[in-house]
C-alpha cells in the first residue's frame, strides 16, 4: 500500500508551476520528500496517543486508534534476537538493527539448566522499561532491585553521532561457574528478543536526463513512500510548503497549509 513517488512529484509540479510559482528541482524534492515522510510518520504516534483518550466506537473503519494502528503495523517487527554484547548485559541496537525507530517490547531468557526447563516452560520473561533515574531508586532496596523473573532494562545514547541507541538488560549477568551453563543459580543472559517499529525507507525519485529533462526511472534505485496509500495528499501538502518555504513563495505556502489544515479538521473532528 505504498505511495508512488512519482504521483507525488508530479502532482507537486502541477501545483508549484501553476501561475509560475516556481520549479522543483528532483534533488529538491528528495529533500522535502524525506522530511514530509518522518513529520508524517512521527505524528501517527502523537495522534494515536491522542485517539486512544478519547472514547472509541464500533464502525469499525470509523474508529481513528484501529486506523492509525492499521498505518503502523507495516513497521512493525517482533522477537527479533539481538545480541547481548558483553557480560554487563549491553545490546548495541543501532548496529544490529537497520531503520530502528522505537521499542514495542524486550523479552529475556535466562540460561538454565534443561531440568529447570522441564518443570518451568515459560522461560521468557517480558522485561519493564525504566529510566536511568528510576534504575538508581529501584536498586537502592532488596525488594525493588530487578530479579530473573522481574527483570528491566534502561535505554541510553551509545555515542558516535545521532541515532545510535542501546539498551542494558538488568539484573548484570553474570558468568557461568563451571563454563557450561550447569550452575543452577546461573544467571547468565541466554538471549534477548526485541519487538519494535523500524523506520520507513528514505524516498528517493531517481531519474536520467533526456533532452536536457529529468525522466523517472522506476528501478531498484527507486523508494515509493511507504506510508499508508491514504497520505498521498498529506505527502503533497507538506512537500508543497516546504517549497514554499525554500523557493521564496509565501502564497504557495500558504495555500498549501490551507489544504493540510482542512484535510487535518476534517481527520479530528
Amino acid at each position: 500500500m505504498a505511495v508512488s513517488i512519482d504521483t507525488v512529484y508530479q502532482k507537486v509540479l502541477a501545483i508549484a508551476n501553476k501561475e509560475q510559482r516556481g520549479y522543483i528541482t528532483p534533488q529538491e524534492f528528495n529533500l522535502f520528500a524525506d522530511t514530509a515522510q518522518k513529520e508524517i510518520f512521527e505524528q501517527y504516534f502523537y495522534d494515536l496517543n491522542q485517539f486512544t483518550r478519547a472514547p472509541g466506537n464500533n464502525t469499525g473503519y470509523g474508529d481513528m486508534v484501529r486506523n492509525l494502528e492499521e498505518k503502523i503495523s507495516p513497521f512493525e517487527r517482533y522477537d527479533k534476537h539481538v545480541d547481548v554484547t558483553n557480560d554487563w548485559g549491553d545490546i548495541n541496537i543501532s548496529q544490529q538493527i537497520p531503520r530502528f525507530y522505537r521499542i514495542i517490547m524486550v523479552r529475556v531468557h535466562w540460561k538454565r539448566p534443561e531440568a529447570y526447563f522441564d518443570k518451568n516452560p515459560k522461560s521468557f520473561v517480558t522485561a519493564e522499561h525504566v529510566s536511568l533515574k528510576r534504575l538508581s531508586d529501584l536498586g537502592q532496596s532488596p525488594l525493588t532491585k530487578p530479579t530473573r523473573s522481574y527483570p528491566i532494562y534502561t535505554q541510553y545514547g551509545r555515542g558516535g553521532g545521532e541515532g545510535h541507541t542501546g539498551i542494558k538488560v538488568y539484573p548484570r549477568p553474570q558468568k557461568n561457574i563451571d563454563g557450561v551453563g550447569n550452575d543452577p543459580d546461573d544467571t547468565s543472559l541466554d538471549r534477548v528478543f526485541l519487538s519494535y517499529i523500524q523506520a520507513p525507507y528514505k524516498p528517493n525519485w531517481n531519474y536520467q536526463i533526456v533532452n536536457k529533462k529529468p525522466f523517472f526511472l522506476n528501478n531498484n534505485n527507486s523508494q515509493h513512500f511507504q506510508l499508508h496509500a491514504s497520505e498521498e495528499s498529506e505527502l503533497v501538502y507538506r512537500i508543497l510548503v516546504l517549497a514554499g518555504v525554500a523557493m521564496e513563495k509565501p502564497q504557495l505556502t500558504q495555500t498549501a497549509a490551507a489544504l493540510e489544515q482542512a484535510k487535518v479538521q476534517q481527520e479530528k473532528i
